[in-house]
């Protein structure tokens, strides 16, 4: 999730991906519209098109958020071929929305029933596990926020960084998920709205994009935020940022991340190649390698994992969410939070 280009207009955009993708034959193209940032893209069009010779994979790096507003938009003439990477319940949106294309590869058989679309609209490749993320340099490990109710400790109190929710799939889905123990717990959305508030009072600032936001947290600009683990992982590898991550004891959203083929896509047939060669177990390896990625495949070897990785799936207690409450009423929450929360919390 990192180099975003921002909102930029249909034709920009593509202008922009061609520049990405290489320059393959114009009829052998495959369009990616992604959030999973420009050092995963680069390297899995290499290997895509290494694959698949004479085609031309070109992408569009953006918030998940962007990319479903972007094919929503282009309904009418689609530009993307795949979407790849997002929280499930947005693709279940884009679903119900009739933008996605059913499609089912070979390696869907091996996913769990709550990984992959009961239509064979979209299918999981990956599982995800929010977290919550701290400059290490500031930090002791002992003495950073264990769970999710430690970031609201005075401590913190204008010390937290947070990815503007309204753009973000991963913070739609952590605060999805403080609605849905609310509901869960009481009946209500007053108890979550309540502490959604109290977060907004110990923010110090929404961040644009999340290369900004590793960026701050780095520079000592916010010492705490919330965040995908993957990321976090990638960013201390390729940048030695002073930034780790406490994997929440309570339990955390392990959300599916998933790919579909666009509806109407202007290439399907690659499309279709595109899909099936991602949720292969040869590309998964080099994901969970490279990406930090833990497959959302049953079949995929425990041994293929890195060691850190194992470590994390053993530590993860996976949060029980209502994933379809949470794509039918999160819009909802979403648009309450923007207009009666943000900026109002106890300051």
């Amino acid at each position: 999730m990192l180099n975003r280009p921002g909102r930029l207009g249909a034709l920009a955009a593509l202008v922009l991906a061609a520049a990405c993708g290489g320059g393959g034959d114009a009829g052998q193209v495959v369009t990616v519209y992604s959030p999973h940032g420009r050092e995963m893209l680069e390297a899995f069009e290499k290997q895509f098109e290494a694959a698949h010779a004479g085609v031309d994979l070109q992408w569009v790096d953006m918030g998940s958020q962007e990319v479903f507003d972007r094919i929503r938009s282009e309904r009418a003439n689609p530009q993307a071929d795949v979407w790849w990477g997002a929280p499930a319940p947005l693709f279940e949106q884009a679903a119900g929305d009739s933008l996605l294309e059913r499609f089912v590869p070979t390696w869907a058989g091996a996913l769990p029933a709550d990984a992959r679309s009961p239509q064979g609209l979209w299918h999981g490749n990956y599982l995800t596990p929010e977290v919550i993320a701290y400059n290490s340099a500031a930090i002791p490990a002992a003495q950073a926020p264990q769970d999710w109710d430690d970031v609201l400790a005075p401590q913190w109190k204008g010390k937290v960084l947070i990815r503007d929710p309204m753009a973000s799939g991963t913070m739609r889905t952590i605060f999805g998920m403080v609605m849905d123990r609310s509901l869960r717990t009481t009946g209500d959305t007053a108890q979550g709205f309540q502490w959604l508030r109290r977060l907004d009072g110990q923010t110090k600032e929404y961040v644009l994009n999340p290369t900004i936001l590793y960026q701050k947290l780095a520079r000592q600009e916010g010492l705490v935020t919330l965040w995908d683990l993957p990321d976090i992982e990638i960013i201390k590898k390729q940048y030695n940022y002073p930034i780790d991550y406490v994997i929440p004891r309570s339990g955390t959203p392990l959300l599916v991340d998933a790919v579909a083929v666009v509806r109407g896509a202007p290439n399907p047939e690659q499309a279709r190649q595109f899909v099936e060669f991602i949720g292969s177990n040869p590309a998964l390896a080099p994901a969970a390698r490279d990406f930090f990625r833990l497959p959302a495949r049953n079949d995929f070897p425990a041994d293929s994992l890195p060691e850190r990785m194992r470590a994390v799936r053993a530590q993860i207690r996976p949060e029980p969410i209502d994933w379809n409450r949470l794509q039918q009423q999160g819009p909802a929450w979403m648009r309450y939070w923007d207009e009666n929360v943000r900026n109002r919390g106890p300051r």
